[in-house]
């Protein structure tokens, strides 16, 4: 059975209702400080954590004093600028106290959409866990319109979770797990401890109620255990609103836990092995033992470029012989490839211009 307490990077998304007051719009404080203890009992546990939260727009509409219900487009940006500012304080405040250093992260639906962007998210996204830091991440609502949205923070957490190739997400909801009915109407409704499969009878099951402060209902939370579970991520619901949610998740607190079939690497591994090449990268004898040692692929080893590619795209590596050793995501455009082949990591600079990343296809983007 899964514990979050065994979780290597974990992923927690925290719903409006949850971290807002929804009479009178105010940061529930304690419930925040009580959030923050857990994260650093996680952390001391070795695991790395981001925290997708919302709240700015329920935030800001409270200072700004715009009405309950449904706010017109420019009222929810105003309110998320207004908001946002708040939420990343309130979040800095809550960590601090335990040496936690915190960072904050805005995305919209087009950044993980357009392969730059996503590389460019999840590079920064991994620097930032290396260091130690609990990235705070939300969408960006003061810039985003229908058309790049994700439109709740349920399938927003599980695109963050497949970026930074998390091996847990738990969804802190207004419910404590999945359930075969609404169980505010049908008594009889039965919670699902562990789901191994989404199939069309448990679709089937999920109704379209959220709170009054959060966007999503079941569906998007099925939705979001889909893409988790298919990037080798297990995803829980449960419970969220008392002190302390994850310290009770991993006491065996109420949860629905939706099981992967394989790890993380080897999801992605599965991915980038079934994406078509864009171009070739010829090495040396010396490059294809390393990398048949699982080493990253320097431009020290490249004797040759060919196709045209931009950086995220996938290329095939060639050996002397000219078979296809492996297959890979690589970070330069096959201009900047073909001008740094051959030379040392640290002469990057001097030939584009611009510091660039030590490795033209790093092991974690490589299938072999």
């Amino acid at each position: 059975m899964v514990s979050v307490t065994d979780a290597r990077r974990l992923v927690v998304k925290i719903g409006s209702a949850l971290l807002v007051d929804r009479g009178s719009g105010a940061l529930r404080g304690d419930w925040l400080r009580a959030l923050a203890r857990d994260v650093a009992d996680a952390k001391a546990r070795g695991a790395d954590v981001v925290l997708v939260s919302s709240g700015s727009i329920a935030l800001g509409r409270a200072v700004l004093g715009l009405p309950s219900g449904t706010l017109a487009l420019e009222q929810s940006q105003a309110a998320a600028a207004v908001g946002q500012i708040r939420l990343a304080r309130a979040y800095e405040e809550a960590l601090a106290p335990h040496g936690i250093t915190t960072a904050q992260v805005l995305v919209t639906l087009e950044d993980s959409a357009d392969r730059r962007r996503y590389l460019n998210s999840r590079n920064t996204m991994e620097q930032l866990l290396s260091l130690g830091v609990v990235p705070i991440v939300n969408e960006n609502d003061t810039i985003a319109t229908d058309e790049i949205r994700f439109g709740d923070n349920d399938r927003l957490a599980a695109q963050v979770a497949v970026t930074v190739g998390a091996d847990q997400l738990v969804l802190l909801s207004d419910v404590d797990g999945f359930y075969s009915a609404s169980p505010a109407s049908d008594p009889a409704a039965k919670r699902f401890d562990v789901i191994t499969e989404i199939t069309p009878e448990i679709e089937a099951m999920a109704g379209d109620a959220g709170s009054g402060l959060s966007r999503g209902g079941m569906k998007t939370k099925l939705m979001a255990a889909k893409t988790a579970t298919g990037a080798g991520c297990a995803m829980a619901i449960t419970e969220g609103s008392a002190l302390h949610p994850l310290r009770a998740l991993g006491a065996g607190a109420n949860a629905t836990w939706f099981l992967p079939k394989t790890d993380p690497q080897a999801a992605r591994k599965r991915w980038i092995a079934a994406m078509k090449p864009r171009g070739e990268i010829a090495v040396d004898a010396g490059a294809a033992a390393a990398l048949r040692r699982g080493t990253s692929l320097l431009p020290a080893g490249v004797i040759a470029v060919t196709g045209r590619f931009g950086r995220g795209e996938a290329v095939a590596v060639t050996g002397p012989d000219g078979a296809v050793l492996a297959k890979g995501l690589v970070r330069y455009t096959a201009a900047e490839a073909t001008a740094i082949k051959g030379c040392q990591s640290r002469d990057i600079e001097a030939v584009l211009g611009y510091p660039g990343r030590a490795a033209l296809i790093h092991r974690d983007d490589m299938v072999l």
